[in-house]
C-alpha cells in the first residue's frame, strides 16, 4: 500500500510512518515544511517527504495526523489535491463541545471518503513497536474502511476492528480523553484489547 501521512513530522505521524515502513508499505511524509518532511522521511526510511499537496498525489490512502486544532483547516486546504483518495482521520479534540466528531466535520470539507480510527493508540508506544492492543476503525465507505483496517492491522499486535459507521467517531475520539485520564490518574500507559470476540 502507498500511504501519505499529512502531519507526518509530528510524534504520532512519525511513529505511524515507522511502523508502516517496517511493514513494507511505501510511505510519503507530508508537511507544510517540505524540507522538514524530507528530513523526517529519511529518519524513518520512508519513500520521501513533500509539501502536503504533493504528498497526497498518487497514493492509496491519506492519513490526516495533524493536531486536532489544525485538522479542519488542513483538510479544507487539501480538498482539491485529495480529490477522492480515501482519508483516515486520527485526531481527537479533547476540549471540543461540538455534537459531531472531527472526522464527520472533515467529511463535510472534502469529496474523499473519510474514515476514522487509531484514536486509542499512543504515539509513545507506537514509536517503540507494534503495541499489544486492538485498533478501531469506523466509516461509511466500505473500500476506504477496508484500506484503513488493513493499515491498522499492520501497526498493532492486536486486531484491527470494524467499529461501524463514521458516526461512531464521536465515541472513538472521546475514548482518547478516557485513556489520557486513566494514564494521569494511575500513572500508566493504558491501551485497549477487546475480549470475547471470535
Amino acid at each position: 500500500m502507498k500511504v501519505a501521512i499529512v502531519g507526518g513530522t509530528g510524534d504520532f505521524g512519525l511513529a505511524l510512518a515507522a511502523r508502516l515502513v517496517e511493514a513494507g508499505d511505501e510511505v510519503v511524509i507530508g508537511s507544510r515544511d517540505e524540507e522538514r518532511a524530507q528530513e523526517k522521511a529519511r529518519e524513518v526510511g520512508a519513500l520521501g517527504g513533500a509539501a502536503n499537496d504533493d504528498a497526497v498525489a498518487h497514493v492509496d490512502l491519506v492519513v490526516l495526523a495533524t493536531k486536532a486544532d489544525g485538522t479542519l483547516e488542513t483538510a479544507a486546504s487539501l480538498a482539491a489535491a485529495l480529490g477522492t483518495t480515501p482519508l483516515l482521520s486520527v485526531a481527537s479534540d479533547l476540549r471540543s463541545r461540538e455534537p459531531v466528531s472531527l472526522a464527520e466535520r472533515t467529511q463535510e470539507l472534502v469529496r474523499a471518503p473519510v474514515v476514522a480510527g487509531l484514536h486509542s493508540l499512543a504515539a509513545g508506544k507506537l514509536a517503540h513497536g507494534r503495541p499489544d492492543e486492538d485498533a478501531f476503525i469506523c466509516g461509511d465507505d466500505a473500500e476506504a474502511k477496508a484500506l484503513a483496517l488493513e493499515l491498522a492491522g499492520k501497526v498493532v499486535a492486536g486486531r484491527a476492528l470494524d467499529a461501524g459507521p463514521l458516526a461512531r467517531a464521536r465515541v472513538l475520539e472521546g475514548l482518547t480523553a478516557v485513556i489520557v485520564s486513566l494514564n494521569k490518574r494511575y500513572k500508566g500507559h493504558a491501551g485497549i484489547r477487546v475480549t470475547g470476540l471470535p
